[in-house]
C-alpha cells in the first residue's frame, strides 16, 4: 500500500510542474488570442478604409454629375437668353 506521506510528496512535486505547464498553455493561448485580435482589428480597419474610399468615390461622382448638370443648364439658359435678346434687338433695328 502507498505511504500517505510519499503520495503527498509526489503530489507536491508534480503541482509546480503542472502549474508551469498550465501557465505555458495560458500564455500560448493568450498570445494566440492577441494575434487573432490584431488580425481582426487590421481586417476591420482595412474594411473601413475600403468603405470610406468607396463613399468618397461615390460622392465625387455625384458631385461631378451635379456640376455637369448645372453647367449644361447654365449653357442652355445662356443660349436661350442670347437668342431672345438678339431677336429683340433685330426686331428693334428692323422696325
Amino acid at each position: 500500500m502507498a505511504n500517505p506521506t510519499t503520495t503527498a510528496t509526489a503530489t507536491a512535486t508534480l503541482w509546480p510542474m503542472r502549474m508551469r505547464q498550465s501557465l505555458r498553455q495560458l500564455e500560448r493561448a493568450f498570445v494566440a488570442e492577441a494575434e487573432l485580435d490584431r488580425d481582426r482589428r487590421e481586417s476591420l480597419r482595412r474594411t473601413a478604409e475600403r468603405r470610406a474610399a468607396k463613399r468618397r468615390a461615390e460622392r465625387t461622382i455625384r458631385q461631378g454629375r451635379a456640376r455637369f448638370i448645372v453647367l449644361s443648364l447654365t449653357l442652355l439658359a445662356t443660349a436661350v437668353i442670347v437668342a431672345v435678346v438678339m431677336f429683340r434687338a433685330l426686331y428693334l433695328i428692323l422696325e
